[in-house]
């Protein structure tokens, strides 16, 4: 066990000693300062360029940013929704796998273009080879997408006075060239290496030891799981993600997806600190997201590792924790802490059955997924906590006398009342959604007898765990849930287009405003936004958030089941 605890200690301290330098290089990237790839890599984003017309030095204000953000999505869902609905006779498919239904395909397409990959299918029997190369593209853009819309944000936090805020498409661009490819072709070959399958032939008959002949599910699984992990997407080629042996082999490949599903958001930190010339505040962001991260992940490792008390009561050893739902080869502490760095970060993908763990080991899964901030996913995780840095500067200003303002830019009604209702909107989706299939469920139980496989306490867990999911574009789940069902795909796509472009445009409309404001030097009367002190009161005012939105809702699902043991 002691090896197992080491193991995590050394992914932690791996990401981080990848994350500073990485976070310099994007700092570089947007800052469009000259690095040692754009001799190989100009020659690539040109002829992007040329052929869709685009000038990349001409500068957008905010709201033409999203405009750009927005049309461009809108034509991939159709893209997307066209090869889902037609697999079946579309090229690449060897096994001869169905088109999806439409409630299906709105679901998948939606999901995958937002970043969240929540599946309410199983891609070696349900997806075409075609259909998953689709959904790794998207993969990239929706990445792409959530670190360009985080480097106007940062452009916005500089300390001038401007309503350009550099260009879309040339964040865009270089988000795809210079950090998604070359880093998941890294990737994806150590994977290769380490036996993920990369191929595009059909499944493979094999004789199993006991003489059955099975037909076995492969295909280009290295590429699709790289960047599952690299962009926070979390959607698995196998129905199982990272717990099945041709997505995750082994320890090692365990170490590099988890590592890599954690790098880019970490390194967005530090790339802020270097664009807006404020290392200090990074390391402040930084801090408060790891103490965050640790405060979660701790006590799940621990809750894991001691096993199941009902079982122990049992008289059943537990030497090696709760093994319920998980693989030997990973074992019950890289087991918890995949799950709390997955559903902190946003990635979704999983390497057990989170369903299977201790009761407030869900629990913390679902935090990290209600506060939705600490790291966060690619670019929106740290738009996610800009809404309560403005909260925090505000609620301080008032408390010591003082006008709000952040990086020399006063914080107004206006400001304020966008971050109130974006901060509203997460608690809103997953609440109000979890109350109509708790009381459609309840009350015509028969109709929807096929939702829970576990009623009771467990049961709305696994309901507010979808909700939950899909509004912090994550997309793991636990999975007693009956979820391919119309209710279940198209009230999550709703959830998912909300809480995925909503909390976009707040904060760039935030920080949009605040740029084209004049500039207002620090005095002795300033409040200082780079200190612990103030860190600690971000920490507070996200504390109170989730706990006064979420704690009735978790006190009806893992706590109450926790008492029950």
């Amino acid at each position: 066990m002691n090896t197992e605890i080491i193991g995590i200690i050394l992914m932690f301290a791996i990401t981080i000693t990848l994350a500073i330098p990485l976070g310099r290089y994007i700092g570089k990237i947007f800052s469009n300062e000259k690095t040692g790839l754009d001799k190989i890599l100009n020659p690539i984003d040109k002829p992007f360029y040329k052929l869709s017309g685009i000038d990349p030095e001409k500068e957008m204000n905010w709201k033409q940013h999203l405009m750009a953000l927005l049309t461009i999505n809108l034509v991939w869902f159709f893209i997307a929704m066209f090869v889902l609905t037609n697999m079946s006779w579309l090229p690449l498919n060897p096994d001869n796998n169905p088109s999806m239904s439409g409630d299906l395909a709105f679901n998948t397409a939606v999901s995958f273009i937002t970043n969240t990959n929540l599946q309410h299918y199983s891609g070696e029997t349900g997806m075409s080879y075609l259909g998953q190369l689709t959904l790794m593209l998207w993969q990239f853009i929706s990445a792409a997408c959530g670190i360009a819309i985080a480097a106007v944000v940062f452009s916005a936090m500089k300390e001038r006075t401007t309503d350009k805020l550099g260009n879309f498409y040339f964040f865009f661009v270089r988000s795809c060239t210079r950090i998604l490819l070359p880093i998941a072709v890294l990737v994806a070959s150590l994977l290769a290496m380490n036996g993920v399958p990369m191929t595009f032939e059909g499944k493979d008959s094999i004789t199993s030891l006991q003489g059955d002949k099975v037909e076995v599910s492969r295909g280009p699984v290295a590429a699709f799981v790289a960047i599952k992990h690299l962009g926070t997407n979390g959607g698995g080629f196998f129905g199982p993600n990272s717990a099945h042996p041709f997505e995750n082999p082994n320890y090692i490949t365990n170490v590099i997806e988890i590592v890599t599903q954690m790098l880019i958001p970490l390194a967005m930190i530090f790339a802020m600190g270097y664009i807006i010339k404020r290392r200090k505040l990074s390391w402040m962001v930084f801090g408060v997201m790891t103490i965050g991260f640790l405060l979660l992940m701790v006590p799940t490792v621990i809750s894991e590792v001691n096993g199941n008390p009902t079982i122990s009561n049992m008289g059943i050893s537990q030497a090696m924790g709760n093994m319920e739902g998980k693989e030997v080869r990973f074992g019950s502490a890289a087991s918890a802490y995949w799950s709390i760095a997955t559903t902190v970060i946003s990635t979704g993908s999983i390497n057990s059955m989170h369903d299977s763990f201790m009761p407030l080991s869900g629990m913390n899964q679902l935090l990290g997924m209600m506060v939705n901030c600490f790291y966060g996913g690619v670019g929106v995780g740290f738009l996610n906590f800009y809404i309560f840095i403005i909260l925090a500067v505000f609620i301080s200003g008032l408390m010591v006398g003082r006008t709000p303002e952040f990086l020399g830019k006063k914080i107004e009604a206006r400001e304020m009342k966008i971050a109130m209702m974006i901060a509203l909107l997460h608690p809103f989706l997953i609440l109000v959604g979890t109350a109509i299939a708790s009381y459609t469920y309840a009350h015509h139980p028969e109709t929807y007898a096929g939702w829970l496989n576990n009623p009771g306490f467990h049961g709305f867990s696994e309901m507010l765990y979808e909700f939950t999911s899909s509004s912090a574009n994550n997309g793991s789940g636990f999975e007693g849930l009956g979820d391919n069902t119309p209710f279940w795909n198209i009230a999550c796509g709703i959830v998912m287009l909300m809480a995925r472009y909503l909390p976009i445009i707040g904060p760039v409309a935030i920080a949009g405003s605040l740029a084209a404001k004049k500039y207002i030097p620090e005095s002795a009367g300033t409040l200082k936004t780079d200190t612990s002190t103030f860190g600690l009161m971000i920490f507070a005012v996200i504390a109170i958030v989730a706990a006064l939105s979420f704690f009735p809702a978790l006190a009806l699902g893992p706590i109450a089941e926790y008492f029950s043991l």
